[in-house]
């Protein structure tokens, strides 16, 4: 089994890049390239889940978090029923709903996590191994990517079993009346609260960005869940590229 929250936790530096397209064979492209760990995104694309899983079996050895649609019990359930290594939470912005996601995510004593058979527990046939190991090798990454989550976030890096926050720069300049301005000085200041009080609490930080310049930055300043590019972006830059190349 895959050994992803051990490295998040110990503070690994992780490459990953961002999956929305549902065709198993980018997945499987993504994965061959040599990232870390995939990051798919059911919030923002079309994935349903029978989509989602044939995606975590394309990306084979290579770990998976699926970022869900929303924060409720069922998209958590199926997400790490299909065998995703974890799960994104997003728009967490209190310590109570980052306390009722991971309660969902951790089979008990820890959580309430239902059990069922899917391919996680090689639908069936490993599911006492399965469930054994599975909250230790569960990782729950929340999004901090509203105002509010900023002023909350000191509570909610105490919260046990958050293993990351991953910082959404966009969505959080749109709840500060300044959509798009991520590099607003109050964009930034709010940034690195976050920041802060994520290295004084030991939670480890993650970010996304369209291309290394966009995260280098941050890595500078001890982000360490990395999710770089997009494989949208990936496709249609080839493209242009070649295409300029052989333009006059």
């Amino acid at each position: 089994m895959h050994d992803l929250r051990e490295r998040l936790r110990r503070g690994d530096q992780l490459l990953g890049t961002m999956l929305t397209l549902t065709a198993p064979a980018v997945a499987e492209i993504l994965a061959l390239s040599g990232v870390d760990w995939l990051f798919i995104d059911a919030e923002h694309s079309v994935f349903a889940t029978a989509e989602l899983q044939a995606a975590l079996q394309a990306a084979g050895a290579v770990p998976s978090l699926v970022r869900l649609a929303s924060t409720a019990e069922e998209p958590i359930k199926k997400a790490l029923d299909i065998g995703a290594a974890g799960i994104i939470a997003p728009q967490v912005n209190s310590a109570e709903q980052a306390a009722q996601v991971v309660c969902w995510s951790k089979y008990a004593p820890q959580g309430t996590r239902g059990v069922g058979i899917g391919r996680a527990h090689g639908y069936g046939l490993q599911l006492q191994d399965y469930i054994a190991h599975a909250n230790e090798r569960t990782a729950v990454v929340v999004q901090a990517e509203h105002i509010d989550a900023v002023n909350q976030i000191e509570a909610i890096v105490q919260v046990a079993g958050v293993d990351a926050v991953l910082v959404g720069p966009y969505d959080l300049s749109a709840s500060m009346g300044r959509i798009g301005q991520v590099d607003h000085p109050e964009v930034v200041a709010a940034i690195e609260r976050v920041t802060a009080a994520c290295l004084s609490a030991g939670v480890r930080l993650g970010i996304f960005g369209v291309s290394a310049e966009a995260v280098q930055p941050y890595i500078d300043r001890g982000y360490t869940l990395i999710v770089a590019g997009v494989d949208t972006l990936f496709l249609a830059g080839g493209v242009r590229q070649v295409l300029s190349q052989l333009r006059p």
